[in-house]
Order: structure tokens, then C-alpha cells, then sequence
């Protein structure tokens, strides 16, 4: 029997994502972000959250999708600070779908072959059943690996 995941289940720009569960700390509302100064394009900026001082990272520009227009249903995923380094960092997503348990069987891994810059920080290809053969697409989720994108920031 394969083991099984639970997952965070989001969506960037249509598309739909996903991160280990035990990396998000929290899921809040989109709250103004304060611009930092000659920060890093990906760094939204800056919020206080319950007092503490919390970094905000445009995931679209970090893994170099579209940026898309701000939306209503914008959230942050907080992550652990274990995942971060120890920093308070949060994710900026376009809407958060589900808590899903997922079975490693469903995964498929990239193949050595397909290589870039963002395959590298991509788990594998979630499949999920369908219920409708039109949503054949959207039956897909891209599981990001979270630790390794922040651990490439932090080496640079």
C-alpha cells in the first residue's frame, strides 16, 4: 500500500499547486504589504503579523510564471520558520483551494531528461480523479518543493 501526503492545494494564475502541509504555519487574508527598498523582485515586502515582522515573497515571480493583477481572494501561506531558516516568511497565492490527503502512487516524478530551473524545485506532477472528462487539465497540481526554492534564495 503507498503511503500517503497531506498536501495544501492553492492556485497561481489558473493553474493549480501545492505544498507539504507541514511547511504551512497559517493561511491569513491579504493584508497591505509595505514595499521594501532595492528588495529582491520576488520580495513583496513586509507585514506585521500578531507583532511579528513577516517577509512576503511573490511566488509568480519566484518561479518565474506571469504575475498576475490582484485579485479579491488573494492569501498568504505562512510558513514554519523550520522551513524558512528560522524567518518569518509568507507566500502570496491566488486563492487557496483544500487540505487534500494525497497517495504517493498518484505522483509522477519529472524525468532526469526534462531539466530547467523550475523543474528542479518541482516534487513531482499530482494526479488527481477525475469526475468530469472536460477537466482533464485541471486534474494536475504541481508539487512544489517549498524548502528547496527557499534554501536556492538563501545560497545565492
Amino acid at each position: 500500500m503507498a503511503a500517503t501526503v497531506d498536501i495544501v492545494e492553492f492556485e497561481l494564475g489558473g493553474e493549480r499547486y501545492a505544498l507539504d502541509i507541514q511547511l504551512a504555519r497559517e493561511i491569513v487574508e491579504m493584508i497591505p504589504i509595505t514595499p521594501i527598498p532595492r528588495a529582491p523582485a520576488y520580495i513583496s515586502g513586509v507585514i506585521n503579523l500578531r507583532g511579528e515582522i513577516t517577509n512576503i515573497m511573490n511566488l509568480n515571480t519566484l518561479l518565474g510564471l506571469p504575475d498576475q493583477e490582484i485579485r479579491n481572494n488573494q492569501k498568504i501561506i505562512v510558513l514554519v520558520p523550520e522551513a524558512a531558516g528560522g524567518s518569518n516568511i509568507g507566500i502570496i497565492v491566488d486563492d487557496v483551494s483544500s487540505v487534500i490527503q494525497i497517495s504517493e502512487a498518484d505522483v509522477d516524478k519529472i524525468g532526469q531528461g526534462f531539466s530547467s530551473e523550475f523543474s528542479s524545485f518541482v516534487k513531482g506532477i499530482i494526479k488527481m480523479k477525475a469526475e468530469d472528462q472536460d477537466e482533464t487539465k485541471k486534474n494536475l497540481i504541481i508539487w512544489i518543493d517549498m524548502e528547496k526554492v527557499i534554501k536556492d534564495l538563501v545560497e545565492k
